[in-house]
């Protein structure tokens, strides 16, 4: 069998896919990434998360309950360039950007990746809801996992045909309950750990203080302007919304509003009814094709998802431009939203994705 590098982020998935692998036979190295904690554990030890310092703890119990070894590695570097810095950045841009897709793509595969082979392992593995097949065509590509509700897909659409070659997924195979059901008979200690919900560096969800803290940004006060480009009021700068926001707008308007366009070039923040964030068409770039390697100028109806917890509509997609492509849906999507990914499903595999511009 296989020598397994299990990255373990102290949650009963990551701990249960270490054991499934060491039942199939692999020789089994749990690693957990150090990636933005502080170095003292009393700092930070109320930070939950897939990456908290609490989580390094839980993740070393479980190795020593199922008998494999256990290493922290130092990905700070790695994680503030390609994550932290970036989510700043496309905020700024007044853009939306999802950080686990960035995470998964240049630190939990990318970085992880070479330094697994580099200490002699043959694959990496993750706890993530999702499988992993090699089609009749020779790709490699990613299925949606047995269990639609957690279906994590979306979140790994960017990853490349190398980093799929070297990856396994074991839990794709089973429900959440099955895995919980599993630790609690191995007496695991995470077996009950509540799922994380938020950002794992920003566990207060502030993020508009993250980004006036980690980038030194001030943001700058601007116009609410209508569609006609009336201005109807004053926002607190473009970094505090996203596309289809309601809340926390503070404008009196008589009638429920909503963000419908951010414009960094002019610092405004377009608002409308319900219905004007409702869009049939979008544009997305920065393409990773995974079960096809493209289009070649053909048009395909594909199952479109434009966030993690969309369900996905049909649309057909077509290459406008080079590294481009234009999705068009059969029925209007609400708050397309620029920065965020759309992903192209066939049949429950991923066919590629871009993000949404």
């Amino acid at each position: 069998m296989s020598k397994v590098v299990v990255g373990m982020s102290g949650g009963v998935d990551s701990s249960v896919a270490a054991w499934l692998l060491q039942k199939q036979g692999h020789e089994v190295i749990g690693i957990t990434m150090q990636i933005w904690q502080d170095e003292e554990p009393e700092q930070t030890a109320e930070n939950g998360g897939c990456c908290g310092l609490q989580a390094v703890e839980d993740a070393r119990q479980v190795a020593w309950q199922i008998g494999i070894p256990h290493y922290v590695m130092n990905f700070k570097k790695e994680f503030k360039a390609n994550v932290m810095d970036y989510f700043a950045e496309e905020y700024i841009k007044g853009r939306t950007p999802n950080p686990c897709i960035a995470c998964n793509r240049y630190v939990k595969w990318e970085a992880l990746l070479e330094r697994s082979l580099g200490v002699g392992a043959e694959y990496i593995a993750t706890g993530h809801y999702a499988q992993i097949e090699r089609l009749e065509n020779g790709r490699f590509a990613l299925k949606s996992s047995v269990t639609e509700a957690k279906d994590q897909t979306y979140a790994l659409y960017n990853l490349t045909q190398q980093q799929l070659a070297r990856t396994l997924m074991p839990v794709g195979a089973y429900t959440k309950e099955e895995i919980r059901q599993m630790a609690e008979e191995l007496g695991l200690s995470v077996a009950r750990k509540a799922d994380s919900q938020e950002i794992c560096f920003i566990p207060d969800r502030d993020y508009a203080g993250f980004i006036r803290r980690e980038a030194r940004y001030v943001p700058e006060p601007g116009n609410f302007v209508d569609l006609d480009g009336n201005v109807i009021g004053r926002h607190k700068g473009i970094i505090h919304y996203t596309v289809g926001q309601r809340k926390g707008l503070n404008l009196s308007m008589g009638r429920p509003v909503f963000v419908v366009e951010i414009r960094p070039e002019t610092n405004e923040v377009v608002i409308g009814n319900g219905n004007d964030v409702f869009t049939d068409i979008l544009i997305c770039d920065k393409l990773n094709w995974m079960a096809i390697d493209g289009l070649h100028g053909e048009e395909r109806q594909m199952r479109v998802k434009i966030r993690y917890s969309h369900k996905g509509a049909p649309a057909v997609i077509r290459e406008i431009g080079r590294n481009q492509v234009e999705c068009r849906f059969l029925e209007p999507v609400r708050a397309v939203t620029p920065g965020q990914a759309a992903v192209f499903y066939d049949n429950g595999y991923v066919m590629g994705g871009g993000t949404i511009q």
